[in-house]
C-alpha cells in the first residue's frame, strides 16, 4: 500500500488528478489526430515533400506566436487560457473530420486546418506546461506530479499511434479525427471541475516587446537555460523531424498500411515509456548534463539502424531505442527549464523552448521532406542520426566551459531531485 501511495502520491492533489484524467484521454486522440492527417497526406500525394509541408504549416505558427504566446500565459489566468484553448482544439478536430467525412477534400484545406491548430497552440503550450506547478498544493509532490506526466504523454504515444493505424485501416481517417474531438470533452470536463484559488493578476504589466527583452536577458544570463535551448534547437532543426518519414517507411521501405505506421509509432512510443523508466530510476547526484549528451548520441544511433534495415521485426527494436533516446533528451531538457526558470519568468521560458522546438521543427520538416525527395528517406533517416551524433560530441566542450559556473551547478543538481524516483 505504502508503494502505491508514493507512486501516485501526486493524485492527492485534486486538481493535478482530475488534470491528469483529462489529459491522459486528450492526448491520446491527439496522437491519433496527428498520424492520422500524416497518413492522409501520403497517401494521397505519395510525396515526402508534402509530408514536411504539413508539419510546416501546423508548427510554424506555434514558432512565430508562442513567445507571445509566453506573455500572455504570465499575464492571465492560466486556467481560463486553457479553456479557450482546449475548445478550439477540439472545434478544429470537428472540422477536420467533417471535412474527412464530405470525402471530396483537398490537401489545401488539410493543411490550412493544421495552420489554425498551429495558432491555437501557440498559446495552449505555454499555459499548459507551468499549470501543473499551480495544481499542486503540496510542493513535494510536485516531483510525482512531473513524474506521472512524462508517464501519461508516453503511454498515449504507445496507445495513439497504435490505435490511428487500426481506425485508419478499419474505419477510415473521419473516425479517427472524430475520436480526437470527442477526446477534448475529457480535458474540459476535468477543467470546469477544478477548485482553483481566486486569481490575483501581476500587479505590473508592461509592453509586449519589454517582456519579451527582459525574458530574452534573463535567458541570456542564466547559462544553464540558454544552452539547454540551443541544444534542443538545433536537435529540433536536424534530428526531431525523423517522425516526418515515418508514413514513407511504413508504405514503401516495408511494403505495409496504416497499421505499420501505427505500429512504427507505438514502438517509438514503447521506447520513450522506457526512457521514462529510466530516467525514474536515476539516483541523485548523476550529472544531468552527461546524461543527456549520451541520450542525444543514443537517439542517432537508433535513428542510422532504424534507416537501413527493411526487416521489419529487427527495425522496431532500433525504432524503440530511437524513442528512448529522444524522450529523455527532451525530458530533461524541460525539467531543466522549468526548474531553472524563477516563477514570474518561466510563463516566458517555456515560450522559449516552444520557439526552440515548434520554432525549428517546422523548418527542420521542410529540410527533411526536400532532402528526402531527393535522396530517399532511408538515406536522410541516416544523417538524421549521424548529425545527432555530431551534436553529442560538439556539446561535450561546451557544457564542460559551462560546468564551472557555480549557479549553473546549484541549478542542475535541484534538477535532479525533480527527475522521477520511480513511476
Amino acid at each position: 500500500m505504502k508503494t502505491k501511495i508514493s507512486t501516485f502520491k501526486a493524485f492527492r492533489n485534486r486538481n493535478y488528478a482530475l488534470y491528469f484524467a483529462g489529459q491522459s484521454t486528450s492526448l491520446i486522440g491527439t496522437w491519433m489526430q496527428r498520424f492520422g492527417i500524416a497518413w492522409v497526406i501520403y497517401s494521397i500525394t505519395g510525396s515526402t515533400f508534402m509530408l514536411g509541408l504539413t508539419v510546416f504549416a501546423q508548427q510554424i505558427p506555434s514558432s512565430l506566436l508562442s513567445l507571445y504566446g509566453g506573455i500572455i500565459s504570465d499575464r492571465y489566468h492560466r486556467h481560463k487560457i486553457l479553456l479557450v484553448t482546449q475548445t478550439a482544439s477540439m472545434v478544429q478536430a470537428i472540422l477536420l473530420s467533417v471535412l474527412v467525412f464530405t470525402k471530396n477534400y483537398m490537401v489545401w484545406e488539410i493543411l490550412t486546418l493544421s495552420v489554425i491548430l498551429g495558432i491555437i497552440n501557440a498559446f495552449d503550450v505555454p499555459a499548459r506546461q507551468p499549470l501543473v506547478h499551480e495544481l499542486v498544493r503540496d510542493k513535494e509532490d510536485l516531483p510525482n506530479a512531473l513524474a506521472l506526466n512524462a508517464s501519461m504523454v508516453n503511454l498515449a504515444r504507445v496507445i495513439g499511434p497504435a490505435l490511428a493505424g487500426l481506425v485508419l485501416q478499419k474505419f477510415g481517417a473521419g473516425i479517427c479525427f472524430l475520436s480526437n474531438a470527442i477526446s477534448f470533452m475529457a480535458v474540459l470536463a476535468s477543467l470546469l471541475f477544478m477548485k482553483l484559488p481566486d486569481y490575483v493578476p501581476p500587479p505590473v504589466k508592461k509592453k509586449v516587446f519589454t517582456e519579451l527583452s527582459e525574458g530574452f536577458a534573463y535567458i541570456k544570463h542564466t547559462p544553464v537555460i540558454s544552452t539547454t535551448l540551443l541544444l534542443l534547437s538545433l536537435a529540433s532543426l536536424f534530428v526531431f523531424p525523423y517522425d516526418t518519414l515515418l508514413p514513407a517507411f511504413a508504405k514503401v521501405v516495408f511494403k505495409g498500411d496504416a497499421a505499420t505506421y501505427g505500429y512504427i509509432g507505438s514502438f517509438m512510443g514503447l521506447g520513450a515509456i522506457s526512457g521514462t523508466l529510466f530516467l525514474a530510476s536515476l539516483k541523485k547526484g548523476k550529472d544531468l548534463k552527461k546524461i543527456l549528451l549520451i541520450n542525444t548520441a543514443i537517439l542517432g544511433i537508433g535513428l542510422m539502424a532504424f534507416s537501413q534495415i527493411v526487416y521489419f521485426p529487427l527495425a522496431m527494436v532500433f525504432a524503440v531505442i530511437a524513442g528512448f533516446g529522444a524522450m529523455s533528451q527532451t525530458t530533461i531538457c524541460i525539467t531543466i527549464l522549468q526548474v531553472s526558470a524563477d516563477k514570474h519568468m518561466r510563463g516566458r521560458v517555456m515560450s522559449f523552448m516552444a520557439l526552440a522546438f515548434f520554432g525549428m521543427l517546422p523548418l527542420g520538416s521542410l529540410l527533411v521532406g526536400s532532402v528526402s525527395e531527393k535522396i530517399g528517406a532511408p538515406d536522410t533517416l541516416f544523417c538524421q542520426g549521424l548529425i545527432s551524433i555530431i551534436i553529442a560530441v560538439v556539446f561535450i566542450s561546451f557544457i564542460k566551459k559551462n560546468s564551472l559556473n557555480k549557479r549553473e551547478k546549484e541549478e542542475f543538481e535541484e534538477a535532479e531531485e525533480l527527475i522521477p524516483q520511480k513511476v
